[in-house]
């Protein structure tokens, strides 16, 4: 008995050895959309991935822009600091007035988070619109809460007479989106304090010798930390 020797071959194959029409069976169908999902599915992930780097990284660069220049100003503000000096200042006395040109920082609450503020006496004056008019002017940096519940760091700038310190919604903004702000102060032998009061007997009626900045912004649960040193270009010694 004469077998014919079983041959196997690719379906699409042996259709057309087999005159019969050229098609695709349910198999292949099934096994090409199965890859097409594949490729199509690697490829928008990648867009998706390089689209989301690109948000992250443009974000990025703005935070870094804005903390740049918020640094640069408080660092031009402090490298012109004025400070009193003997014979000229004299420790006050009880009752008497504050030094006008005097070096104060303290701690305050905004909302729920602390914040430094710094009041201090600088040449750096940065006259608004018209007004040309120079000399020496009290500079405060304070932070407030902003119209969208985010933080905001302002600077007032006064020139004398220096009236009370009031916050105003007017002063210019340093930056927005602030998460943290802490100035350090270093005295004449690098012993540091988060506080300062040139017109206190607690520090000797002196001043700093450098101020060290922590700036912190971002949104949301993300923070990136700045950090800058500030040698004073003046300096009061301890009283004896």
């Amino acid at each position: 008995m004469n077998m014919k020797a079983s041959r196997t071959c690719i379906p699409y194959t042996c259709r057309r050895n087999q005159g019969l029409p050229a098609g695709f069976t349910l198999l292949e169908i099934l096994v090409a959309i199965f890859i097409f999902g594949v490729v199509a599915t690697t490829i928008f992930g990648s867009y998706r991935f390089i689209f989301s780097t690109s948000d992250a990284f443009e974000n990025g660069i703005t935070i870094h822009e804005a903390a740049r220049n918020c640094l640069n100003r408080m660092t031009a503000d402090l490298q012109s600091a004025y400070v009193s000096l003997p014979p000229a200042y004299t420790p006050p006395k009880s009752g008497a007035a504050a030094d006008p040109y005097r070096f104060s920082g303290e701690i305050e609450t905004v909302g729920s988070a602390s914040f430094s503020r710094l009041r201090f006496a600088s040449l750096a004056h940065v006259a608004l619109e018209k007004n040309t008019r120079q000399g020496i002017a009290e500079i405060v940096y304070y932070v407030q809460t902003g119209a969208d519940g985010m933080f905001i760091l302002r600077r007032s700038d006064t020139l004398y007479p220096y009236k009370p310190f009031q916050e105003q919604g007017t002063d210019p903004i340093l930056c927005e989106n602030l998460k943290s702000l802490k100035f350090t102060y270093y005295d004449n032998e690098g012993d540091d304090s988060n506080r300062w009061d040139s017109d206190s007997e607690d520090f000797r009626y002196t001043s700093p010798r450098a101020v060290g900045i922590q700036l912190g912004l971002g949104s949301g649960s993300v923070s990136q930390r700045f950090e800058a040193l500030v040698a004073l270009p003046a300096y009061r010694p301890k009283a004896e």
